[in-house]
């Protein structure tokens, strides 16, 4: 389960980050409110942790962003404010719940645990044409045809998946599957397109990474291979 921690707060960000690591959870953490709604508009997180009060965007117009864009991953809110009106005007922007500042690590856990139940809807597989990628094994599957994708490959497929025929910039991706802090450059994501080009046409996959110059990549579905 991937999770995303939008808070200014640094130290609490990555405190929550490396309390939610050590549960098992994968975490990435950004330290503003617009870079937060970028991070989450990529539809890869399961659940979002969003702060209110934040540079560049509110937590509230980020969240009343994010339900417009049709995103549905659970959000729970953190904030000192603690008035019902605040809380009102939480849920009413799109949160799912809302946790008062300061909390209990045993209730933050308790809410992200319940939050990702209710949301059980949530798949463990992406799909497009005649392939899936599995969330869980981290592999490409056609038919009964499958191949283990390495890590770095997972999240670069797992972007371009959730994308499908929208185009995902060479920048998105380093940000996203490299990080703001990476020396990272755009022929990495060459490089792990290249491998995951060869590993589609390995199981008979109909999906093309097509590149179009100064836009970056997307998926297309043609004719099945099969003979």
């Amino acid at each position: 389960m991937k999770i995303l921690i939008i808070e200014d707060e640094k130290l609490l960000a990555d405190s929550v980050c490396e309390l939610l690591r050590e549960k098992g959870f994968e975490t990435e953490a950004v330290y503003d409110g617009k870079s937060g709604k970028e991070y989450a508009e990529l539809g890869v997180y399961d659940l979002i942790i969003l702060d209110v009060m934040m540079p560049e965007m509110d937590g509230y117009s980020v969240a009343a962003r994010l339900r417009e864009e049709r995103c549905s991953a659970p959000i729970l809110m953190l904030t000192a404010r603690s008035e019902v009106e605040d809380k009102i005007e939480g849920l009413n922007a799109g949160a799912d719940y809302y946790l008062t500042k300061p909390f209990d690590s045993r209730e933050l856990l308790a809410c992200v645990n319940a939050l990702l139940r209710r949301n059980g809807g949530q798949v463990n597989e992406l799909s497009f044409g005649n392939t899936a990628l599995d969330l869980e094994s981290g592999r490409l599957i056609r038919g009964e045809e499958s191949v283990r994708l390495s890590a770095r490959e997972f999240d670069v497929m797992r972007v371009l998946m959730q994308a499908k025929e929208n185009n995902v910039s060479k920048e998105t991706l380093l940000t996203k599957v490299w990080g703001y802090d990476s020396n990272a450059v755009e022929n990495h994501v060459e490089v792990y397109v290249g491998f995951l080009r060869k590993k589609l046409s390995s199981i008979g996959s109909n999906l093309r990474i097509e590149a179009i110059r100064r836009l970056g990549y997307h998926l297309e579905a043609g004719n099945d291979k099969e003979a």
